[in-house]
């Protein structure tokens, strides 16, 4: 059953149209949040929240747009709200953590561990953008939406995606500049310039 018959008869009261709904695409909506959160866990609990807030937001949704965006929308956002709220727990975890690595000498490095760092540092760079800059480099080119689908996500004309995802990644690419540019020169020496 397509996914507008299964959100009418959710909108009438079927629970079972919308764990239909929910079976659909809890797939794709851990994913999302597991972009923003790096924790199998938060991630969970983000998109199980995206999916109580959807179903309360269901009468407002327009039937005649596609649900996956909209709902993907939705699990970013709570996936952005969770990492807000556990940031303080974060940070301390992280200054005990770097005490503990820093007491320890580090083996040898290998190439999987470089590539881990550089991601670490790609999203951190990804992370000290604005929610909105966020959630369109991650539904873009983690998750793959294309400019058409982040229109209907957003809500917005394709042209305007066009120029805040440009935006967005010029924001990105200045605060690697910034915080971390060697790993520019890195790509540049590994594309062969």
């Amino acid at each position: 059953m397509d996914d507008s018959r299964l959100i009418e008869r959710a909108r009438r009261g079927d629970l079972g149209a919308y764990d239909e709904l929910v079976r659909a695409h809890q797939d794709a909506a851990f994913r999302a949040a597991f972009h923003f959160t790096h924790d199998a866990a938060e991630a969970q609990d983000a998109a199980q929240e995206a999916f109580i807030r959807a179903y309360g937001a269901l009468g407002r949704f327009d039937a005649r747009r596609p649900f996956r965006p909209w709902l993907l929308r939705i699990v970013a956002n709570s996936a952005l709200n969770r990492i807000k709220a556990s940031q303080r727990r974060q940070a301390m975890a992280e200054r005990y953590g770097a005490q503990e690595l820093s007491a320890q000498p580090d083996p040898a490095i290998e190439w999987s561990v470089i590539r881990r760092e550089r991601s670490r540092r790609v999203q951190a760079a990804i992370e000290r953008l604005k929610p909105e800059e966020q959630s369109l480099i991650v539904l873009r080119y983690f998750l793959e939406l294309s400019e058409a689908e982040l229109a209907e996500v957003f809500d917005v004309a394709a042209g305007t995606i066009k120029s805040r995802l440009h935006r967005a990644l010029a924001r990105l690419r200045d605060g690697i500049r910034a915080h971390d540019p060697d790993l520019l020169e890195a790509d540049a020496s590994e594309a062969g310039g």
